[in-house]
């Protein structure tokens, strides 16, 4: 560990006000000592990082990390603020704050001891250390697990780095002692933690637990969490044993302990590994944080559903469908990542479907949706026989777009018991043309019917045909009975006002309709309301015969999509100076995914300057959803961006549309970001090279 932190990568009087000045503080120590080749490349894949979950800890801790190529070996760098600085915990600011670099092909053993950091913040007895340390030097050699020097005395960095690799070598822990003795020693720790002893008296049984925690970076949050979950066992007289998903591999739960356990608690943020393991217990499935914050409720919780009887049904593993949210969120967060879930699978079904249908169009015709069945006739030598044929397939493809939407829903709220009553609902609702508001009705009845059957006490005997026989059939007839009977003649009576009411937008309703559409597809590049968005406009065009209106919609929706990387790849074509080495890279790529309708080709950009980034692509976005509805331009495709450009009405004010987006939103974020204070050794600082970009390596302006 001694190469990892030393006196200089220690700041005691850390005066930045916010994370991000935070970073910045302790990374320039990084570069002056070379850990870290490009400061800026460096700051923004740690701001990517802290895009995907908020570092910040209870307790007072900000642990702000990333794996990055601009890391050169991997490094710890220490600050503590007087005043506290927000890092998004839910009990307040932290006054420590540990960066954690890591080289992106960091090897095994430097990164499993930083993984074992990350168990030691879970100590009281270091964190109180660190709290009242007097000197640089002496916080260096706590955090490596050594006696401490007195505060003052100089560093022994030669003698600190034996100890240090003798320690870690052997894998020994000294023993805790007061503030001004060694604290306890940051040691590897295997893959999976091994059962806890809560001491339980000779022949008692104990509750036994079986664990995983993983986070997207695998270097801290996964340990802490293994770290939490095993302190409150021994608390709550429970017997848990942790795999630990980390960055350094991991070590699978011995199968005999998996069979032996009594609940199964998952804290992770990422797919965990091998899920079928643990298929058949009761399970809790939260976000890693919670497996940091409160692992006492979340052993109470895995307690309560064993006595009630509950077990999850054989999962596949990785599925994409992963409940990693904290069960303490608001209705409204779960019923968002429910119909998203639902939206995530539809979306390919969409994007084949609509592509194959508008191929059709384009080689057989606009009549090409009354040609017979290709089965009874087709033709290899004529062209509208395979226009038919494509446009037949995109049909059929377009068929699915409701149950698997319905059934998708339903699965994100119960797993895949929820399967079959999601799609039979769904199915239903094409049956009677209640379209896709009977989807989603469909989907949440199905998922909610399937819950509440879940939470009924049964016989142990009865349990193994529960998932497979008795809930696919209970829950499909209850699905079918609401929807045929009870709400289905409702919502096809919604479905069918929202259809006449686009079919009637003309003139400045359409206008603003697709100047809201654009802003609601820039605000988060990809993210929920962008999808709201897009599904709006893909719903309107899944038919055999769209209206007009629905098929301008869809071409607004998707020439504001294409504008924000486009933007972003023109401003760092034109202003390279005011974007880091790292932003001119991703800028080169921005062309190509904008072209693609790739929104999410902006989120670099976003994720590194928020404030100048997204308004500025909102107001492009929706200029050119205005346009593109003023001009009349129509798509029959869902996507393919500028490769569709033959498939839609108007192509050229079509493209006009995009370019006034474009040069808009460049516009604006060349001046907001010309108009910030420059970073003193950056190229926008330097008059003599100010007009040309920076070097690689060289420092770059960033957001203030």
């Amino acid at each position: 560990m001694s190469d990892m932190i030393t006196a200089d990568l220690v700041d005691l009087d850390l005066s930045a006000d916010t994370k991000e000045a935070a970073a910045r503080a302790l990374a320039e120590r990084m570069v002056a000592l070379g850990r870290v080749t490009d400061l800026d490349g460096f700051l923004a894949d740690v701001a990517a990082r802290e895009a995907q979950m908020p570092t910040g800890l209870d307790g007072g801790i900000g642990i702000p990390h990333c794996r990055s190529t601009h890391v050169t070996e991997p490094t710890l760098a220490f600050g503590r603020s007087a005043d506290g600085i927000d890092f998004g915990a839910a009990d307040g600011p932290a006054d420590l704050i540990f960066l954690i670099a890591a080289p992106a092909g960091a090897d095994d053993a430097h990164l499993t001891i930083l993984s074992s950091l990350a168990r030691q913040l879970m100590n009281a007895e270091f964190t109180d250390a660190l709290r009242s340390v007097g000197a640089a030097g002496t916080a260096a050699a706590l955090i490596r697990g050594e006696e401490a020097p007195a505060d003052g005395a100089p560093e022994n960095t030669a003698a600190a780095s034996g100890a240090a690799s003798a320690d870690a070598a052997a894998g020994s822990t000294p023993e805790p002692s007061d503030a001004g003795g060694p604290a306890p020693a940051v040691t590897a720790e295997p893959g999976s933690g091994p059962a806890v002893d809560a001491g339980f008296a000779p022949g008692e049984r104990p509750f036994r637990i079986v664990a995983v925690t993983s986070c997207p970076t695998g270097i801290a949050h996964t340990y802490m969490a293994a770290e939490s979950l095993e302190n409150a066992g021994r608390e709550a007289g429970a017997e848990v044993s942790v795999e630990t998903q980390g960055s350094a591999g991991f070590t699978r739960l011995d199968p005999e302990v998996i069979a032996a356990a009594d609940g199964v608690i998952f804290a992770h943020d990422v797919p965990v590994r091998d899920k079928t393991r643990f298929a058949g217990k009761p399970t809790v499935d939260v976000g890693v944080k919670a497996g940091i914050n409160r692992p006492g409720e979340l052993i109470t919780e895995v307690r309560e559903k064993a006595a009630r009887g509950e077990v999850t049904a054989a999962a596949t593993a990785g599925t994409p469908v992963e409940r990693s949210g904290d069960s303490r969120e608001g209705y409204g967060t779960k019923l968002r990542k429910w119909l998203m879930s639902g939206v995530s699978y539809m979306v390919p079904f969409v994007a084949a479907g609509g592509l194959l249908i508008a191929l059709g169009f384009a080689i057989g015709g606009y009549k090409i949706n009354k040609a017979p069945s290709v089965m009874d006739h087709f033709v290899w030598t004529q062209a509208d026989s395979w226009g038919a044929l494509l446009f037949q397939i995109g049909g059929v493809a377009f068929a699915f777009l409701v149950p698997v939407l319905a059934g998708y829903i339903a699965y994100g709220m119960a797993d895949r018991p929820g399967l079959v009553p999601g799609f039979v609902g769904g199915s239903i609702a094409l049956t009677i043309n209640a379209g896709f508001l009977g989807g989603l009705a469909a989907g949440l009845i199905a998922g909610g019917v399937v819950m509440a059957i879940q939470r009924i006490g049964i016989p142990a005997a009865l349990r193994g045909i529960m998932p497979v026989v008795v809930i696919p059939l209970i829950s499909s007839a209850i699905v079918g009975f609401l929807m045929f009977v009870v709400i289905g003649k409702p919502i096809a009576a919604a479905q069918k006002g929202m259809t006449d009411w686009l079919n009637g937008l003309t003139g400045t309703n359409a206008i603003l309709l697709g100047g809201l559409l654009g802003l609601m597809m820039c605000f988060d590049l990809g993210g929920p309301v962008n999808k709201v968005a897009y599904t709006f406009a893909t719903a309107g065009i899944a038919v055999a015969a769209p209206s007009d209106s629905a098929m301008k919609i869809m071409a607004a929706v998707m020439a504001a999509g294409m504008v924000p990387p486009l933007a972003m790849a023109l401003a760092t074509t034109v202003r390279g100076r005011l974007f880091t080495q790292t932003e001119r890279e991703n800028g080169k790529a921005a062309w190509v995914l904008g072209a693609s309708f790739i929104s999410e080709g902006a989120i670099p950009f976003a994720a590194a300057d928020p404030l100048r980034v997204i308004p500025s692509a909102m107001v492009g976005g929706a200029l050119t959803g205005a346009l593109s509805m003023t001009f009349g331009a129509t798509l029959r495709a869902p996507h393919g961006g500028i490769f569709v450009v033959p498939l839609i009405g108007n192509p050229f004010l079509y493209l006009i549309a995009i370019a006034a987006g474009v040069l808009v939103t460049t516009a604006l974020v060349v001046v907001l970001k010309g108009m910030r204070r420059p970073v003193p050794g950056t190229a926008a600082d330097d008059p003599a090279t100010g007009a040309a970009a920076a070097a690689p390596g060289t420092k770059q302006a960033v957001a203030a």
